[in-house]
């Protein structure tokens, strides 16, 4: 036992020694190695050394690459690229085939057609949306047509029809279409609970309102002194923010959600505020999942750090100002909310005007000046425009006016009554469905679908093959039904409860199967990291929708042979 107690006491600085040792033979070897570099280098100047050691460098790093990457960047580009080639001939094969014996007409007719072969014509027109995909009358469709009434249709083509030749630029030659618009103007202010002092003016849609309070606190930004004004949004605000920075040399922040009630962050928000921020915004709701986001607590930054604060309501105004009288709670989201400076609704959705109508309306007069633009010094005279076109089509505001009189409080609480019931019947029926769940608790007419166990593309592409019209969304992936007056018809919500029960049971069986066809396209689509690759797949598509070549079907003896849109064999 001493022997033991010796060698443990004596242990440490034996292996102490030892470590000494080695300590020294690594020190000499670091010594001649530096020494070596040091006379290999004797010769160079220091940009020598300096360039030979960034090509070192950068070379390691793209072996690194190469041998540790499954799939090179450059082959799984071209891959990407090969597949989202083939979705946009599929996009030119669906929108741009005729029905046999039809073409398009490239050139004005050397003589005019009577109104009997126009008409013809027009019918002819007609036959190409009465394919099975074009559902939207029997409530197959989400949103895109929101009621489609015949009485309500007759009567407001008979209104358009004594209105066809109008136009508000000149209001002293149309009188009549001037006080439309402006009482157009005047009841969304007071259904949206605006002051004496509130106004507004009337669109043609959702996007040309948000670019128009955008521009006007863009304005009203660089007069406060801000050079490069910022937009605090939501991230699922809709993508006419984007279009609006884009256009007017903004910078959008987009604040995250929470991941629960997938409205938005508002301590985040807070956060992101600066001496930049020209203006906050909210959605009521958003477009993606049907959300309220929270305005009242939002305004509370906007009057604390006095910013203006605009809340798009575009998409379910005409819902949201009737719903407390239709029976449903809601929070409070328009102007008795103190903060609020601008409102954007809608009133070609469900306020049932036909396309082409909208309302910006502002808390007071002060904001609205920034909108306008005015050149005092034209040539052509004085001119000056409250939005962006210059001539308006003086009908559509007729028309949107004679909806609004027609429909009524009575009529649009009993409308909203019906939606608004109808989505929450969806709602609850998803809810119970294994494998399924719904994003958040929407309120209004949108609901989001999603799930945890399956690709709910593979979902969207069973309900497709049924004859549903869903609207598909990234980030995360899901599809939403946005309920109109033609799903409140009777049996159509039952139906679509029980075809997504029926789809998910039969998915539910092999849950991991990968998913195939547009399905496949979306989610690859949104794991791609190079977007300019969407972008340029997007601008294909445009291009198609402008197309008058009729796409030709690839035969085997064709096979090779790439069709794209725009006559372009080459890779987009």
């Amino acid at each position: 036992l001493p022997n033991w107690v010796n060698f443990c006491n004596i242990s440490p600085f034996l292996t102490q020694s030892a470590l000494e040792v080695y300590k020294e033979m690594v020190l000499l070897y670091i010594g001649e190695a530096r020494h070596f570099v040091n006379s290999q280098c004797a010769d160079l100047e220091p940009w020598q050394i300096i360039a030979t050691t960034l090509l070192f460098t950068l070379g390691a790093v793209w072996l690194k690459g190469f041998l540790f990457q499954k799939e090179s960047k450059c082959y799984l580009s071209l891959r990407i690229q090969n597949q989202l080639n083939k979705a946009l001939d599929d996009m030119s094969m669906s929108l741009c085939t005729l029905k046999e014996g039809m073409c398009y007409t490239k050139l004005l007719p050397a003589q005019g057609l009577t109104h009997k072969q126009l008409l013809d014509k027009i019918r002819e027109y007609e036959t190409l949306s009465k394919s099975p995909s074009a559902y939207w009358a029997k409530g197959k469709v989400s949103g895109a047509v929101y009621w489609g009434d015949e009485k309500l249709t007759d009567l407001l083509v008979k209104v358009y029809g004594e209105f066809a030749w109008t136009n508000p630029l000149h209001p002293d030659l149309f009188p009549g279409v001037r006080k439309m618009e402006a009482e157009v103007v005047r009841m969304t202010c007071a259904l949206f609970n605006g002051g004496p002092d509130s106004c507004g003016t009337v669109t043609s849609g959702g996007t040309e309102s948000i670019l128009m309070a955008c521009k006007a606190y863009r304005d009203m930004a660089h007069e406060r002194g801000i050079k490069h004004p910022e937009i605090i949004a939501p991230m699922s605000v809709h993508a006419a923010f984007d279009k609006a920075a884009h256009y007017f040399g903004m910078k959008l922040i987009h604040i995250p959600l929470d991941k629960k009630t997938m409205k938005v962050d508002v301590k985040a928000m807070r956060r992101a505020i600066s001496r930049n921020t020209a203006m906050l915004v909210c959605s009521a709701p958003q477009f993606p999942h049907g959300i309220m986001d929270p305005v009242v607590e939002v305004a509370k930054l906007a009057v604390k750090y006095n910013i203006p604060f605009h809340v798009d309501a575009c998409l379910g105004g005409f819902l949201i100002i009737f719903m407390e009288k239709a029976g449903f709670k809601l929070d409070p989201f328009d102007f008795r909310v103190n903060g609020v400076t601008s409102i954007s609704a809608d009133t070609h959705k469900y306020g049932y005007a036909p396309k082409g109508s909208s309302v910006v309306l502002y808390s007071e007069k002060k904001f609205r000046h920034y909108q306008y633009f005015v050149a005092p010094d034209w040539q052509g005279g004085i001119y000056a425009s409250p939005s962006m076109a210059g001539s308006r089509p003086g009908g559509i505001i007729a028309a949107c006016w004679a909806t609004m009189m027609h429909m009524g409080e009575n009529g649009y609480v009993e409308a909203t009554r019906k939606v608004v019931g109808t989505a929450r019947k969806i709602k609850a029926g998803i809810r119970k469905i294994d494998g399924m769940f719904v994003f958040g608790d929407p309120e209004v007419s949108v609901v989001a679908l999603g799930s945890d166990v399956f690709d709910i593309f593979r979902l969207s592409n069973a309900l497709t093959s049924k004859g549903w019209n869903l609207n598909t969304l990234q980030f995360p992936s899901s599809i939403h039904i946005c309920v109109t007056m033609l799903h409140t018809q009777p049996g159509v919500a039952e139906q679509f409860i029980s075809d997504v029960k029926r789809e998910v049971a039969i998915i539910m069986k092999n849950p991991k199967e990968k998913t195939t066809g547009m399905g496949a396209i979306y989610g690859m689509a949104q794991s791609i990291p190079d977007r300019t690759m969407v972008t340029e797949v997007s601008q294909g598509f445009l291009d198609c929708l402008y197309s008058t070549e009729v796409p030709k079907i690839q035969s085997k003896h064709h096979k090779n042979q790439k069709n794209h849109m725009n006559g372009n064999s080459k890779a987009h």
